[in-house]
């Protein structure tokens, strides 16, 4: 009985801390955008030096979640900041928001990918992310954002973004990917199996394998224009 008193106390504290976290959270969202802005892109940097990972990731799931309340590039270039954080839990929430921004303002967050392919550096970890979080948004602009991917210097990036144009599965891509079948660059995807096993292919080898996997596709409109 005692157990399940204690038990009981415990969740109403977490109830009354969930709801102070909700009122907060509308409370800053409601301040003036620069000012909460100016704030938000000093805490990122300071979860940044923190030395406590979950203590960062925390702190940084929480910006995350307000910055995607914001509009306008200085919102959408923090939240990619984040995107690139170390934390896993961190990236997720910064790219569920990002996605979901996609959806409904594609041109602001295309302009913030295209300002980060210029900003960021080779091996942050938002370039790769960057292209999946884009593919199913139902744009024309989608696949010539993709191939600005495809020449940028980060060969993890340009895997990304080969891997997105092959899920997309439009034949009509083919030739944005045919370029770079002579490319030596290396990178580590994972394996089938399901475990942390990963492979080490050529950018080329991959925009081949992709191009055969386009090839079906391509077969199968020609087929129904046949018919």
């Amino acid at each position: 009985m005692q157990n399940r008193q204690a038990i009981e106390t415990t969740l109403n504290k977490l109830f009354d801390a969930e709801r102070t976290a909700r009122r907060l959270h509308d409370d800053l969202a409601a301040m003036p955008g620069d000012a909460l802005l100016d704030v938000l892109t000093d805490a990122i940097a300071s979860a940044g030096r923190e030395s406590d990972e979950d203590e960062a990731a925390l702190r940084l799931v929480r910006i995350a979640s307000l910055l995607g309340e914001h509009e306008g590039p200085r919102a959408l270039d923090a939240l990619i900041d984040v995107l690139a954080s170390e934390h896993p839990e961190a990236r997720q929430a910064a790219g569920e928001e990002i996605e979901t921004l996609a959806y409904d303002r594609f041109k602001e967050v295309a302009q913030a990918i295209e300002r980060a392919l210029k900003r960021l550096p080779v091996g942050s970890s938002a370039l790769p992310e960057l292209p999946y979080l884009i593919a199913e948004v139902p744009e024309p602009g989608v696949p010539k954002l993709l191939g600005q991917f495809l020449s940028h210097k980060d060969p993890d990036a340009v895997a990304a973004a080969i891997e997105t144009l092959v899920e997309i599965g439009d034949p009509a891509h083919a030739p944005l990917i045919q370029p770079l079948l002579d490319d030596k660059r290396t990178v580590e995807l994972a394996d089938d199996g399901g475990d942390d096993a990963t492979s080490e292919v050529t950018i080329g080898e991959l925009a081949e394998e992709a191009l055969g996997l386009l090839a079906p596709y391509e077969d199968e409109e020609e087929a129904d224009g046949v018919a």
